[in-house]
């Protein structure tokens, strides 16, 4: 059985100040729960409307309480309580997205995914981009976040006096003429406004996914895919390695 307290609990998990008070978040889905059962990130509590985890305690609700519990429009048949975890510091020398200002949960999460994918394991944000930890970049990540650490720093900090610093811009080099190296660090900025004045002039050297076709009418493409395009032309470049 679940109280209305716990109920109440958890919901307050939507709050990012009520998630980083308590050190706690949420994730739903066989899926997304199962990956993270096998990470760093320590279970709290799991609650099922249906048998999905038979080896693992769990306390039973029924698809209602459930429903109150989400934070999904459409809920699922179980939900997990973890405890959030410390990374250390970001790692040098390895390839790194920075994302700077990316404000929506959902393109967070599925940058992390995408990182995952293409075998980078760390994302370094903005203090004021999106928490990893908001219900809708968890469920976008689709359990990605196991493997991928992800960095809240000051950028400006973060990126003085480093090496190989990449800044995505509409007026930048040809990405498919540029060469990634395998410790590149490469910099996207805000989905509206692009990369800020003052973390532009810690960028070295500036790079443009380029448009095709007779009109070339699209204003731009979405952080995320931006991220998959550039992603995608670092492994072409470096097939191996971190």
């Amino acid at each position: 059985m679940v109280s209305k307290n716990q109920i109440k609990v958890i919901t307050g998990l939507q709050q990012k100040k009520l998630r980083h008070s308590q050190g706690l978040f949420t994730a739903e889905g066989a899926k997304v729960i199962s990956e993270l059962l096998h990470s760093r990130f320590a279970l709290e509590q799991l609650y099922q409307s249906e048998p999905v985890f038979t080896d693992i305690p769990a306390v039973p609700v029924t698809a209602a309480e459930l429903k109150k519990m989400s934070s999904l429009t459409a809920s699922n048949n179980c939900l997990a309580v973890f405890r959030m975890a410390t990374d250390d510091v970001p790692a040098e020398g390895v390839f790194t997205i920075v994302l700077d200002d990316v404000r929506d949960p959902g393109n967070l999460g599925t940058i992390i995914r995408l990182c995952d994918w293409f075998g980078v394991k760390q994302v370094v944000c903005s203090k004021e981009s999106a928490d990893v930890y908001n219900p809708k970049a968890i469920q976008a990540t689709m359990g990605s976040m196991a493997r991928v650490s992800v960095f809240y720093e000051d950028l400006e900090q973060f990126l003085h006096q480093k090496n190989n610093v990449y800044g995505t811009f509409m007026d930048g080099g040809n990405i498919y003429t540029s060469a990634l190296p395998a410790d590149a660090i490469v910099v996207f900025g805000n989905e509206a406004n692009g990369i800020s004045d003052k973390i532009a002039k810690q960028v070295q050297r500036k790079i443009s996914i380029p448009r095709f076709g007779e009109l070339q009418k699209a204003e731009s493409l979405n952080v995320a895919m931006a991220t998959a395009v550039v992603l995608s032309e670092f492994r072409r470049i470096n097939p191996s390695g971190s």
